[in-house]
């Protein structure tokens, strides 16, 4: 039987990201990819990312977090779920009577630090430090300058996307620089283009669209989650990438299809800092019938 039959789970938003957060840190028990992709269907709980707290594996952390998006694959990073699950913690910390105002955790793409603030309701994950080398991105060739790389979709003459920047935040993220991010079928390309042989691991594509030095809007096609709302970690990239580019200033305002996002590549230490809100919606308990046909 699954480790989340009968286990209870919160269901909470980041900015329109659809996150579930669950609580393993009690058990020594895990989850699978298809306990995953069982939470994801219709008669679970949909989600974009389910966020899983399991015991700390770091002396200083609070928990070591593995990341699923809804196709059952994992994911280094997710700054909209880091928010969501450090609102949870917060609260569960000071129900125990802990007055915490950061957290430490773990996660694939390395250790995350979290806290409140700088308003109530807001929530700051330090997302860690960009990385621009072909092979930390990874891409299938050699690219000598990643703020624009010679891939494009459409006529060879007249392409509809060509030349994006690439970046890792701990995940695969190519940005197209458009007009308009409405003129495009991101629902169309973004699966074509996240499946590209020139990305081994995939990639989340997204399009955006730079307003002036201090303002940037986006929309996102997410690696094994599809078209979403937003996507925290392709905000930190977008806003690297742009800087990079020399475009806008090292702290920008993001605007999303769920909402909007501050974020800092802080120049002192080249970390990337994202600031927002994280709401909760409700909790529940899964039934153990939707983890029936999970070997």
């Amino acid at each position: 039987m699954s480790a989340l039959a009968n286990h209870s789970f919160a269901k909470m938003n980041g900015i329109g990201n659809e996150i579930v957060v669950i609580d393993l840190r009690d058990t020594a028990s895990g989850i699978t990819p298809a306990d995953a992709r069982a939470v994801a269907t219709p008669e679970g709980v949909p989600y974009d990312q389910l966020m899983v707290l399991q015991k700390p594996r770091l002396a200083g952390t609070d928990a070591f977090v593995s990341i699923y998006n809804n196709d059952g694959s994992e994911a280094g990073a997710c700054g909209n779920g880091m928010r969501c699950v450090a609102r949870q913690t917060f609260a569960r910390e000071n129900l125990s009577g802990h007055d915490k105002t950061a957290l430490t955790f773990e996660t694939r793409a390395g250790l995350i630090n979290c806290w409140q603030g700088p308003a109530p309701d807001l929530y700051t994950v330090d997302m860690g430090t960009p990385k621009f080398g072909w092979q930390d991105i990874p891409l299938a060739e050699e690219f000598r300058d990643t703020r624009g790389i010679e891939l494009q979709i459409g006529p060879i003459d007249a392409p509809i996307l060509h030349t994006p920047s690439v970046v890792s935040m701990g995940n695969p993220h190519a940005i197209f620089w458009v007009d308009d991010i409405a003129a495009y079928d991101l629902e169309k390309f973004g699966p074509l283009l996240e499946n590209h042989p020139i990305f081994p691991d995939r990639a989340n594509i997204t399009l955006a669209h730079i307003v002036d030095r201090d303002h940037i809007v986006m929309r996102t096609w997410e690696r094994g989650a599809g078209l979403t709302k937003a996507c925290g970690s392709a905000a930190c990239a977008t806003a690297v990438a742009a800087a990079r580019l020399r475009r806008t200033n090292r702290t920008v305002h993001m605007t999303l299809p769920g909402g909007e996002l501050t974020i800092e590549w802080r120049e002192s230490d080249d970390h990337v800092l994202m600031t927002g809100p994280a709401a909760f919606e409700y909790e529940g308990t899964f039934d153990p019938k939707l983890f029936a046909s999970v070997a």
